[in-house]
Protein backbone atom coordinates (compact mmCIF):
# COMPACT_ATOMS: atom_id res chain seq x y z
CA UNK A 1 0.00 0.00 0.00
CA UNK A 2 1.45 3.35 -0.99
CA UNK A 3 0.78 6.67 0.68
CA UNK A 4 0.24 9.74 -1.44
CA UNK A 5 0.50 13.08 0.30
CA UNK A 6 -2.47 15.20 -0.78
CA UNK A 7 -1.86 18.65 -2.21
CA UNK A 8 -2.46 21.04 0.64
CA UNK A 9 -3.46 24.69 0.65
CA UNK A 10 -1.07 27.11 2.37
CA UNK A 11 -1.25 27.05 6.18
CA UNK A 12 -3.64 29.54 7.75
CA UNK A 13 -2.09 32.68 9.25
CA UNK A 14 -3.11 31.80 12.81
CA UNK A 15 -1.26 28.49 12.51
CA UNK A 16 1.93 30.16 11.27
CA UNK A 17 1.69 32.76 14.04
CA UNK A 18 1.21 30.11 16.72
CA UNK A 19 4.09 27.93 15.56
CA UNK A 20 6.44 30.88 15.14
CA UNK A 21 5.59 32.19 18.60
CA UNK A 22 6.62 28.87 20.15
CA UNK A 23 9.88 28.94 18.21
CA UNK A 24 10.56 32.50 19.37
CA UNK A 25 9.78 31.62 22.99
CA UNK A 26 12.18 28.69 22.87
CA UNK A 27 14.97 30.84 21.41
CA UNK A 28 14.43 33.55 24.04
CA UNK A 29 14.31 31.07 26.91
CA UNK A 30 17.46 29.33 25.72
CA UNK A 31 19.28 32.68 25.44
CA UNK A 32 18.19 33.70 28.96
CA UNK A 33 20.01 30.73 30.45
CA UNK A 34 17.26 29.87 32.95
CA UNK A 35 15.21 26.71 33.13
CA UNK A 36 15.62 24.68 29.93
CA UNK A 37 12.60 25.14 27.64
CA UNK A 38 10.62 21.98 26.91
CA UNK A 39 8.07 21.29 24.17
CA UNK A 40 5.80 18.27 24.57
CA UNK A 41 4.34 16.41 21.59
CA UNK A 42 1.71 13.72 21.42
CA UNK A 43 2.58 11.08 18.82
CA UNK A 44 -0.48 9.42 17.25
CA UNK A 45 -2.61 12.03 15.53
CA UNK A 46 -0.29 14.87 16.53
CA UNK A 47 3.10 14.16 14.97
CA UNK A 48 1.90 11.18 12.93
CA UNK A 49 -1.04 10.36 10.73
CA UNK A 50 -1.98 6.85 11.84
CA UNK A 51 -4.62 6.28 9.17
CA UNK A 52 -2.21 4.26 6.95
CA UNK A 53 -1.84 1.80 9.82
CA UNK A 54 -5.57 1.25 10.12
CA UNK A 55 -6.01 1.12 6.35
CA UNK A 56 -3.35 -1.57 5.95
CA UNK A 57 -4.90 -3.70 8.69
CA UNK A 58 -8.36 -3.45 7.15
CA UNK A 59 -7.02 -4.32 3.71
CA UNK A 60 -5.37 -7.40 5.21
CA UNK A 61 -8.65 -8.35 6.86
CA UNK A 62 -10.42 -7.94 3.53
CA UNK A 63 -7.98 -10.34 1.92
CA UNK A 64 -8.36 -12.85 4.74
CA UNK A 65 -12.18 -13.02 4.59
CA UNK A 66 -12.63 -12.52 0.86
CA UNK A 67 -13.29 -16.21 0.15
CA UNK A 68 -15.81 -16.83 2.94
CA UNK A 69 -17.46 -13.39 2.98
CA UNK A 70 -16.89 -11.71 -0.38
CA UNK A 71 -19.31 -8.87 0.38
CA UNK A 72 -17.34 -7.73 3.42
CA UNK A 73 -14.04 -8.35 1.66
CA UNK A 74 -15.07 -6.25 -1.30
CA UNK A 75 -16.40 -3.43 0.89
CA UNK A 76 -13.13 -3.15 2.80
CA UNK A 77 -10.92 -3.68 -0.23
CA UNK A 78 -12.35 -0.48 -1.70
CA UNK A 79 -11.50 1.60 1.37
CA UNK A 80 -9.31 4.66 0.80
CA UNK A 81 -7.29 6.76 3.21
CA UNK A 82 -9.64 9.73 3.13
CA UNK A 83 -12.46 7.51 4.42
CA UNK A 84 -10.55 6.29 7.48
CA UNK A 85 -11.85 7.94 10.68
CA UNK A 86 -10.50 8.27 14.20
CA UNK A 87 -13.02 5.72 15.45
CA UNK A 88 -12.86 2.31 13.79
CA UNK A 89 -16.64 1.99 14.05
CA UNK A 90 -17.05 5.12 11.92
CA UNK A 91 -14.62 3.75 9.36
CA UNK A 92 -16.58 0.51 9.13
CA UNK A 93 -19.81 2.49 8.79
CA UNK A 94 -18.23 4.22 5.77
CA UNK A 95 -18.04 0.75 4.24
CA UNK A 96 -21.63 -0.10 5.23
CA UNK A 97 -20.36 -2.67 7.73
CA UNK A 98 -22.64 -2.47 10.78
CA UNK A 99 -23.55 -6.04 11.71
CA UNK A 100 -22.47 -6.51 15.33
CA UNK A 101 -20.70 -9.85 14.84
CA UNK A 102 -18.72 -8.59 11.86
CA UNK A 103 -17.81 -5.33 13.60
CA UNK A 104 -16.65 -7.34 16.61
CA UNK A 105 -14.50 -9.63 14.45
CA UNK A 106 -12.93 -6.76 12.50
CA UNK A 107 -12.27 -4.86 15.71
CA UNK A 108 -10.52 -7.86 17.26
CA UNK A 109 -8.38 -8.31 14.13
CA UNK A 110 -7.51 -4.60 14.16
CA UNK A 111 -6.73 -4.46 17.88
CA UNK A 112 -4.31 -7.38 17.69
CA UNK A 113 -2.25 -5.50 15.11
CA UNK A 114 -2.71 -1.77 15.63
CA UNK A 115 -0.67 -1.47 18.83
CA UNK A 116 2.39 -3.33 17.58
CA UNK A 117 5.87 -2.41 16.40
CA UNK A 118 5.45 -3.73 12.87
CA UNK A 119 2.38 -1.66 12.08
CA UNK A 120 3.58 1.47 13.90
CA UNK A 121 6.18 1.96 11.18
CA UNK A 122 3.38 2.47 8.63
CA UNK A 123 2.43 5.83 10.14
CA UNK A 124 3.55 8.93 8.25
CA UNK A 125 4.51 12.30 9.77
CA UNK A 126 2.01 15.12 9.72
CA UNK A 127 3.09 17.77 7.15
CA UNK A 128 5.84 19.97 8.53
CA UNK A 129 6.26 17.93 11.71
CA UNK A 130 9.82 16.70 11.18
CA UNK A 131 11.17 20.12 10.20
CA UNK A 132 9.35 21.87 13.02
CA UNK A 133 10.48 19.51 15.79
CA UNK A 134 14.05 19.68 14.50
CA UNK A 135 13.89 23.48 14.40
CA UNK A 136 12.72 23.58 18.01
CA UNK A 137 15.46 21.21 19.12
CA UNK A 138 18.13 23.18 17.28
CA UNK A 139 16.79 26.39 18.89
CA UNK A 140 17.46 24.87 22.31
CA UNK A 141 14.21 23.11 23.26
CA UNK A 142 14.08 19.86 25.10
CA UNK A 143 11.68 17.59 23.21
CA UNK A 144 9.33 15.24 25.05
CA UNK A 145 7.38 12.72 22.97
CA UNK A 146 4.50 11.73 25.26
CA UNK A 147 2.35 8.93 23.92
CA UNK A 148 -0.34 6.49 24.91
CA UNK A 149 1.63 3.83 23.06
CA UNK A 150 2.99 1.12 25.38
CA UNK A 151 6.59 0.01 25.82
CA UNK A 152 6.11 -3.77 25.33
CA UNK A 153 4.14 -3.42 22.11
CA UNK A 154 5.42 -0.29 20.41
CA UNK A 155 8.74 0.98 21.77
CA UNK A 156 10.94 -0.42 19.00
CA UNK A 157 8.56 0.54 16.22
CA UNK A 158 8.21 4.07 17.59
CA UNK A 159 11.97 4.59 17.88
CA UNK A 160 12.51 3.16 14.40
CA UNK A 161 9.91 5.44 12.86
CA UNK A 162 11.17 8.57 14.63
CA UNK A 163 14.73 7.80 13.57
CA UNK A 164 13.93 6.89 9.98
CA UNK A 165 11.84 9.99 9.36
CA UNK A 166 14.45 12.30 10.87
CA UNK A 167 12.84 13.37 14.14
CA UNK A 168 15.31 14.08 16.97
CA UNK A 169 15.73 10.85 18.94
CA UNK A 170 18.54 9.50 21.12
CA UNK A 171 19.93 13.04 21.29
CA UNK A 172 20.61 15.34 24.23
CA UNK A 173 17.44 16.87 25.59
CA UNK A 174 15.08 14.38 23.91
CA UNK A 175 12.90 11.97 25.85
CA UNK A 176 10.37 9.39 24.70
CA UNK A 177 7.71 8.65 27.31
CA UNK A 178 5.42 5.66 26.69
CA UNK A 179 3.04 3.74 28.94
CA UNK A 180 4.74 0.90 30.85
CA UNK A 181 1.96 -1.44 29.69
CA UNK A 182 -1.10 -1.34 27.50
CA UNK A 183 -3.64 -1.64 30.32
CA UNK A 184 -3.20 1.95 31.55
CA UNK A 185 -5.63 4.59 30.37
CA UNK A 186 -3.93 7.19 28.21
CA UNK A 187 -5.56 10.18 29.90
CA UNK A 188 -4.58 9.09 33.40
CA UNK A 189 -1.07 8.23 32.22
CA UNK A 190 -0.52 11.67 30.71
CA UNK A 191 -1.92 13.38 33.79
CA UNK A 192 0.58 11.51 35.97
CA UNK A 193 3.56 12.06 33.69
CA UNK A 194 3.17 15.69 32.58
CA UNK A 195 4.07 17.17 35.99
CA UNK A 196 7.27 15.10 36.05
CA UNK A 197 8.19 16.44 32.61
CA UNK A 198 7.53 19.94 33.92
CA UNK A 199 9.98 19.45 36.76
CA UNK A 200 12.78 18.98 34.23
CA UNK A 201 12.38 22.46 32.77
CA UNK A 202 9.97 25.14 31.66
CA UNK A 203 7.20 23.66 29.51
CA UNK A 204 6.88 26.27 26.75
CA UNK A 205 4.35 24.41 24.60
CA UNK A 206 2.29 21.23 24.35
CA UNK A 207 0.83 19.79 21.15
CA UNK A 208 -1.77 17.02 21.16
CA UNK A 209 -4.60 15.74 18.97
CA UNK A 210 -7.14 15.35 21.79
CA UNK A 211 -9.12 18.23 23.25
CA UNK A 212 -9.10 16.62 26.69
CA UNK A 213 -5.29 16.33 26.68
CA UNK A 214 -4.92 19.94 25.57
CA UNK A 215 -7.24 21.14 28.33
CA UNK A 216 -5.31 19.05 30.84
CA UNK A 217 -2.00 20.53 29.68
CA UNK A 218 -3.36 24.08 29.86
CA UNK A 219 -4.48 23.45 33.42
CA UNK A 220 -1.08 22.13 34.43
CA UNK A 221 0.95 24.72 32.52
CA UNK A 222 -1.13 27.92 32.28
CA UNK A 223 1.71 29.91 30.69
CA UNK A 224 2.39 27.35 27.97
CA UNK A 225 1.18 27.63 24.39
CA UNK A 226 -1.07 24.61 23.89
CA UNK A 227 -2.02 23.52 20.39
CA UNK A 228 -4.76 21.12 19.33
CA UNK A 229 -3.42 19.37 16.22
CA UNK A 230 -6.55 18.43 14.33
CA UNK A 231 -5.12 15.94 11.87
CA UNK A 232 -8.42 14.07 11.75
CA UNK A 233 -10.36 17.26 10.95
CA UNK A 234 -13.08 15.97 13.26
CA UNK A 235 -12.50 18.22 16.28
CA UNK A 236 -14.54 21.38 16.66
CA UNK A 237 -12.42 24.55 17.13
CA UNK A 238 -12.13 25.46 20.78
CA UNK A 239 -13.60 28.67 22.11
CA UNK A 240 -11.11 31.57 21.98
CA UNK A 241 -11.20 31.94 25.75
CA UNK A 242 -9.91 28.37 26.14
CA UNK A 243 -6.44 29.67 25.36
CA UNK A 244 -5.71 26.71 23.08
CA UNK A 245 -4.59 27.03 19.46
CA UNK A 246 -6.13 25.00 16.63
CA UNK A 247 -3.72 23.64 14.00
CA UNK A 248 -4.05 21.38 10.99
CA UNK A 249 -0.35 20.53 10.81
CA UNK A 250 3.12 21.98 11.49
CA UNK A 251 3.81 23.86 8.27
CA UNK A 252 5.17 27.38 8.54
CA UNK A 253 5.10 27.92 4.77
Amino acid sequence: MGYRRPVLPPPLPHQVEFLQRVLDRVSMADADGGQPPIVVFGVDGALYDSRPRTLQILLEYAEEVRAEDPEVGEALAGLTLDRVHYLLSNTLRECAITHADIVRDVTSFWRERFHTDDYATLDVPVPGAVDYVRALHEAGAGIAYLSGRDIPGMLLGTITSLRDYGFPIAEAGVQLVLKPDGTLGTGAFKRNVLPAIGRRGDVIAVFDDQTSSCEMAKGLFPEADVGLVDTWMEEEPLAPDAGIGHLRDFRLL
